[in-house]
């Protein structure tokens, strides 16, 4: 497997990286949060920016977002605005979506870019185009708050998301029963071995809080934790994460 080097964060390979959301509404909320992240294990933070009350007014985007780089002047930056479908704060039309992703693009301010895989082929592969032209990593993303899907369809979203241009591949899937979580970490599996692209695979909620903290056994690079507020159900604590990550990651050595 590939690995990809956002910033000074090299993800891929070792221990799962830990990335932290900023939900804030304002950006005094924005900074406030970031600036706790010194406090907690970090190596990327994600800024959800459909929790950003301005998202639209692409210049106080531009504004938060200077100001956000200078609260985490070498902590890489990635850039999401998760969808009402996808489980986020509001719904935007496909032309704003690619709008508002390249402009931060061509900003420079952000590392890395979050752009759900089911937009359409031709809104992914335009943003990732844009990104790409500006050095900018993409995570293509899907999340499902309802169901896990089958073993097969999870691996083929994964495979379709690298298939479009994606840097990072990444799946979120809720589970209803212990099987699902096996589903979840099979189908990581399975995609480890086939894509040559990093993965971010978990199941969420409660029933799925292993998914968060085994990724190098299976094959997922990235987990999300929480630095106070989560943004998805199931998140640890940055620092319950580090933990068992470091644990998990000495003894697997050690073997």
């Amino acid at each position: 497997m590939n690995f990809i080097t956002i910033k000074n964060c090299k993800i891929g390979t070792g221990m799962p990286k830990i990335c932290l959301p900023i939900v804030g509404k304002t950006t005094e909320e924005i900074c406030q949060q970031a600036r706790s992240f010194s406090d907690y294990p970090c190596d990327l933070a994600e800024w959800r920016v459909d929790w950003f009350a301005d998202v639209m007014d692409f210049a106080q985007v531009e504004k938060t977002a200077q100001a956000l780089r200078a609260v985490l002047p070498d902590t890489p930056i990635l850039m999401t605005f998760r969808t009402k479908e996808e489980g986020g704060e509001r719904s935007i039309s496909s032309a704003d979506y690619i709008r508002l992703n390249c402009f931060a693009a061509r900003s420079g301010l952000v590392d890395a870019l979050d752009v759900e895989l089911f937009r359409g082929d031709a809104v992914v592969r335009e943003i990732i185009s844009c990104a790409h032209e500006q050095g900018i990593a993409v995570v293509v993303s899907n999340h499902n708050f309802t169901e896990t899907p089958a073993q097969a369809d999870i691996v083929s979203r994964l495979q379709k998301a690298q298939a479009l241009g994606g840097d990072i591949l990444k799946i979120a899937v809720m589970p209803q029963t212990a099987q699902d979580v096996l589903t979840l970490l099979a189908a990581t599996e399975e995609a480890h071995r086939l894509c040559s692209q990093p993965l971010i695979t978990m199941s969420m909620g409660p029933l799925g809080a292993v998914s968060r903290i085994s990724g190098e056994v299976f094959g997922s690079a990235v987990t999300f934790g929480a630095a106070g507020k989560a943004s998805a159900p199931g998140q640890l604590s940055a620092d319950s994460l580090h933990q068992i990550l470091s644990t998990l990651h000495i003894e697997s050595e050690n073997r």
